[in-house]
């Protein structure tokens, strides 16, 4: 058998851990990415339906497990869970990252939310949740000591992921437009809450950036690979001119 030169590992190649019962985040990765030069690859890590506290924090155990299943050509894996990246902390969860995909660079929702509002230059802002109270309570926290005020939220009072992937866009825009008054960004929380088809329009009639833990947390794993994503068109934050100092 004749043996062939292979192709070089390409650029921007990059890694999702999705949890079990997420329905969305796929989806409305693959409508961001569209025909650009990325290629993301999908690992599932076990979670339970119940999105509490004590749910999400035992998915700690299983993230190294989830991201060793991985390629080995990764440059950077985000972890899709907005809710149980504070619970379990970020620090932790890139660690168990780390563990099974070594030398990766990480991101997460909540993290890439944060870098997001800092690129954008704003810090006050409304949020939109499913979750319950005890989920939104430590979030809020986290927002708060990054330096982001969170001045308005509504939360839709889930505590079933299953039922989070079914709230109607439509609803979830309505909750955002509760929210807007005085607020100088808006941020959807939760990978598996359907957003994407909404921003660009609350963007146009709100006029201020809308970030969602898909959209964020997308971006940040392009900014991390080092792909401008200028002029892509789908909301302010991708539209901005990007640079990888700006949200190091």
């Amino acid at each position: 058998m004749n043996s062939v030169d292979l192709d070089p590992v390409p650029d921007h190649v990059l890694g999702l851990i999705v949890l079990s019962t997420d329905e969305t985040l796929e989806n409305e990765a693959r409508l961001m990415l569209g025909q650009h030069p990325v290629r993301l690859h999908h690992s599932r890590i076990y979670s339970k339906d119940d999105v509490t506290p004590t749910a999400l924090a035992e998915m700690r155990a299983r993230i190294a497990q989830s991201a060793a299943l991985l390629p080995e050509s990764v440059s950077a894996v985000g972890y899709g869970c907005t809710s149980a990246s504070v619970v379990i902390g970020t620090d932790a969860v890139a660690a168990q990252v780390c563990e099974g995909r070594p030398g990766v660079a990480v991101t997460n929702p909540i993290s890439a939310v944060s870098a997001a509002l800092n690129h954008l230059g704003v810090c006050r802002i409304g949020l939109v949740t499913p979750y319950l109270a005890e989920v939104v309570a430590p979030m809020r926290a986290q927002l708060t000591d990054h330096g982001i005020e969170v001045i308005r939220e509504v939360s839709f009072g889930e505590a079933d992921d299953r039922r989070v992937a079914r709230i109607p866009e439509a609803a979830t825009a309505a909750a955002a437009r509760q929210v807007a008054v005085g607020a100088d960004a808006l941020f959807l929380s939760c990978t598996n809450l359907r957003t994407l088809n909404v921003i660009k329009d609350l963007e146009r009639d709100l006029d201020v950036p809308v970030i969602s833990s898909n959209l964020a947390l997308i971006w940040h794993l392009l900014q991390l690979s080092g792909l401008d994503t200028s002029g892509w068109g789908i909301s302010r934050l991708i539209e901005t001119e990007d640079s990888l100092a700006q949200t190091a």
